[in-house]
């Protein structure tokens, strides 16, 4: 039994265990602004780009990758249909437009690989030795691919992804489904628990389930949308905490 508190950490993996919200954020931006660029030249309008602090944060991160796309279509006031998810790349709706995202993000995946960040990584490797439950929840579709490449996809005791989420139909951040169906894959009570995200969409979710722990990784300057919309704790990065300071942060906030 662990001298801990808490018996289980879920994580987030973009912006959170790997540095790929940066690659996410450019294949959003590459695939909106050739569309916008389109809508510029066949409606006439004002063309306007997509941008990681007004649209990208704002809109997109941490939803579902066809969520993403509709609720920026939306800030636009631009309605497309939507489709279905075997729609070509090409096409122009709502899944066609989420498709041509994920091949531009393929693409820079492959030319640059996985980074990590290492003092979250250094985190869950010593959680891993004291056996503290793992689990990663993310909304993202390449998640497995993303966990393989960067060598860490057997630390984690469950994987709650796009992929699982559509397989069972989970609803998206700020919806905590992925945070409570990976606790219940774990066999672990949400009390017992700890969640960690550096989204607006992921704290939201994770006040919404009523966790122990929801600690925010302020990596955009963020930290106070963060602890507004549900975070119980920030930080900017794991480096300088160790577990002691986990146990720290949920035993205040079960009491709180």
């Amino acid at each position: 039994m662990s001298q801990y508190n808490f018996d289980a950490v879920v994580f987030d993996l973009d912006g959170v265990i790997t540095r790929t919200a940066k690659t996410h954020s450019m294949a959003w931006k590459k695939m909106f602004d050739d569309y916008l660029r389109l809508r510029e030249l066949k409606y006439n309008e004002i063309f306007k780009e997509f941008t990681h602090e007004k649209d990208y944060l704002l809109y997109v991160d941490g939803k579902p990758r066809y969520k993403g796309v509709e609720s920026f279509l939306k800030s636009r006031k631009i309605g497309l249909p939507w489709g279905d998810t075997s729609d070509s790349p090409d096409s122009k709706t709502i899944c066609g437009l989420g498709n041509r995202k994920n091949s531009n993000f393929n693409e820079i995946l492959a030319q640059g690989g996985v980074e990590v960040y290492e003092s979250t990584v250094e985190i869950i490797k010593t959680l891993k030795k004291i056996n503290i439950k793992l689990g990663v929840a993310s909304s993202s579709k390449n998640c497995k691919p993303v966990l393989e490449a960067a060598g860490l996809l057997e630390l984690f005791g469950t994987r709650v992804d796009g992929v699982v989420s559509a397989k069972l139909n989970l609803k998206g951040k700020p919806e905590p489904d992925i945070f409570t169906t990976a606790c219940n894959n774990l066999q672990v009570d949400y009390s017992k628990a700890i969640i960690v995200e550096d989204a607006v969409s992921g704290v939201q979710a994770g006040k919404k389930g009523n966790f122990g722990l929801v600690l925010g990784i302020a990596r955009e300057d963020n930290e106070k949308e963060l602890l507004t919309n549900g975070a119980d704790m920030v930080i900017s990065d794991f480096k300088g905490y160790s577990i002691n300071d986990l146990s720290d942060w949920f035993n205040m906030n079960k009491g709180k």
